[in-house]
């Protein structure tokens, strides 16, 4: 098996939206070319959003008070259980208020950087430019971030950077953000410009004259196959993290829109770009579901270190200084315990590769506050960290204020997700993809602190300022159920549950889940090779056609059917497994959290090769049975220099 029997080269891919000129001046130059709605005529237009995280809670919120018609979906109870909830750690913005030498080039910079120089310039100058307005939107919503003794807003430092720009609340950063959003949003649904579905499932998009025009949705309490229109449709779907199994995303997590929207035509873009997260409670048996997450801030004050000897099987507060190696401080003496998360991840697997990993089969390291609680006070740590804390001893019964937390790093969040242009707008006109589910501003990496920026940023920001270009062409014909390719999607999504409820095989769902899940993390996961990769990819054909020989799914559709809701996520997940080899098979190089063997310096950290791959990979369905077709997107670099990165 050649890289030629996998994969078709296609054309190259370029962004047309970006606009030239003083990097400083683009995001200001396309507002102003973009077409604009007046606001008699923003009523007369619906957009679909799908998703209530921080990226599509913030965007119906935003249009709706914009005037625009917003018809949102979500498949939880309440859009307020979006898995945005469950960040933690903070939100980056360059206000510079401690005045250490922030602005927003350096944040450009270190994000560019962090991303291993594979995400666009243009827009992370915009992101880094529309941090410093999220944290006023934010508080001008009541969010309580923390504040230092004289009122004023606090930071702190987060991994990846040398100065503190992150602002925080509490360990519950996501959770009080999303509040502010939904409180925006449901503000917006009570005005009536937000009509709100929760509890529904897209499966399918429709695509009229090649414009995206409405979804096929479930209605996951009756079983219902609805049909929705609009002018435009917004996937805010977060990311895939959960092809692994063990992630630390909610386990309702899926691709599942963003995969029916790929086989309708979106590229999807760097899929093998995983972020493994370096401060994770370690996997504790085969029962596991899903993992949990210690938040990153977490290493401002915390210690990570292994014993200098392998097997040493004391308790950890027995074990004198001078036999502990405190690895990332030796290693990297610049950033110490705060190194970009792929270089903390990559650090903790080869100590423990050595054999100095702790815990049960020795897949741990310690991350220890004996220092911090002696320096600063147990209330001065329990004020900054005590309900993670918490959360950690209710998990682990261990007390981490006496005993040092065992860590371990975990698939987290994705960079890969559909391509957009500078406007959002995916390759099919009329469907923009915001937050976590595109691709487009954290390259090979994403730097802690960065995602809830981005997805403010998309939904509050970014998103309607360029739309309306889109929508200024609107209102578009009117449509109804019996149109064609309303028929046609509809079909589509009844006869793949019919099929999914007829087969009545021998395996659970979650067997095949679980399956592609060890495949993933064992040939795709923290370091890949070769040989490894296209062993995954023999195995994952042979699983997906097993699946769709021996899948055993009981219930009917017309009811409540949690079976058929995962069977449908597990079925696009071996699609996209074998994608994300081929993708990770292809790139011959080591970038951010895509470390492959093979490419790596003396020392064992990442090498790039910028002459080869310093490209987006855009990936176009080629059809059921078809090799994907390989669009690059190449990257240009005028105000960073493309070097080797260095922490140390």
């Amino acid at each position: 098996m050649s890289e030629n029997d996998l994969y078709i080269e296609g054309a190259p891919l370029r962004d047309e939206k970006a606009p030239e000129g003083p990097i400083n001046e683009r995001w200001d130059k396309r507002r102003f070319s973009a077409k604009l709605v007046n606001p008699a005529n923003r009523r007369k237009l619906s957009v679909i959003i799908v998703g209530t995280g921080l990226a599509g809670a913030a965007a119906a919120a935003t249009m709706g008070e914009a005037g625009y018609n917003v018809i949102s979906f979500c498949y939880q109870d309440s859009p307020r259980r979006a898995h945005s909830i469950a960040a933690q750690g903070g939100i980056n913005a360059a206000k510079n208020y401690r005045n250490d030498g922030d602005s927003i080039h350096r944040l450009f910079y270190d994000t560019v950087k962090g991303g291993d120089f594979r995400s666009r310039e243009s827009n992370v100058y915009r992101l880094a430019q529309t941090s410093v307005e999220i944290i006023d939107q934010c508080v001008a919503q009541g969010v309580p971030f923390a504040r230092e003794y004289g009122g004023l807003l606090d930071n702190r430092s987060f991994g990846g950077v040398q100065v503190s720009r992150t602002f925080y609340a509490r360990g519950q950063t996501g959770q009080q953000l999303l509040i502010g959003a939904y409180q925006a949003q449901e503000r917006q649904i009570a005005a009536g410009t937000v009509q709100m579905n929760t509890r529904h499932e897209m499966l399918e998009v429709i695509v009229v004259d090649g414009k995206a025009r409405g979804i096929i949705a479930r209605d996951m309490v009756t079983g219902e196959i609805e049909t929705h229109f609009a002018d435009a449709v917004v996937l805010a779907t977060g990311g895939y993290g959960n092809v692994f199994f063990l992630s630390t995303n909610a386990m309702g997590s899926n691709v599942t829109a963003a995969w029916r929207a790929h086989r309708k035509g979106a590229h999807f873009a760097n899929p093998c770009y995983t972020q493994i997260h370096p401060t994770c409670i370690p996997v504790s048996g085969d029962y596991q579901s899903k993992l949990t997450l210690m938040s990153e801030s977490l290493r401002n004050d915390g210690r990570i270190w292994v014993p200098k000897e392998g097997g040493d099987a004391r308790d950890p507060r027995q074990i004198p200084e001078d036999e502990r190696d405190y690895y990332l401080e030796r290693i990297y003496p610049s950033f110490g315990n705060l190194v970009p998360r792929d270089i903390a991840s990559r650090a903790a697997k080869n100590v423990c590769d050595e054999g100095r990993g702790v815990g049960p089969g020795g897949l741990g390291v310690y991350l220890d506050f004996a220092d911090a609680i002696e320096r600063l006070g147990r209330d001065a740590v329990e004020a900054k960290y005590g309900n993670l804390f918490d959360m950690y001893q209710r998990i682990t019964g261990e007390n981490p204020y006496e005993v040092p937390m065992r860590i371990y790093p975990a698939v987290h969040y994705t960079m890969g997700g559909l391509w957009v242009d500078y406007d959002l707008q995916s390759t099919i006109p009329g469907l923009f993809v915001t937050g976590e589910a595109n691709f487009s501003d954290h390259g090979a990496n994403r730097l802690g602190a960065s995602a809830l920026m981005q997805g403010l940023a998309d939904g509050y920001f970014v998103l309607p300022n360029t739309i309306n270009d889109y929508l200024a062409d609107g209102p578009f014909e009117k449509l109804d159920e019996s149109h064609p390719e309303a028929v046609k999607a509809k079909e589509e999504v009844t006869s793949r549950i019919d099929k999914l409820l007829s087969i009545n095989g021998s395996r659970t769902v979650d067997s095949f889940h679980k399956e592609l899940g060890h495949i993933m993390w064992d040939y795709c996961g923290m370091e890949r090779n070769e040989e490894g990769l296209r062993k995954a990819i023999e195995l994952i054909r042979e699983l997906r056609a097993e699946f769709w020989r021996d899948v055993k799914v009981l219930g009917t559709n017309e009811e409540l059917n949690q079976a058929l809701e995962k069977a449908n996520r597990v079925a696009d997940f071996l699609e996209l497994g074998e994608l994300m080899c081929i993708d990770a098979l292809h790139r011959r190089e080591s970038c951010g959290g895509h470390f492959r063997s093979e490419s790596q310096t003396e020392d064992g950290e990442a090498l790039r090769h910028d002459d080869e791959f310093a490209y987006v990979a855009a990936w176009e369905f080629g059809g059921a049975d078809s090799k994907p077709v390989l669009h690059k997107e190449a990257l240009e670099y005028e105000y960073v220099e493309m070097k080797q990165r260095s922490y140390k």
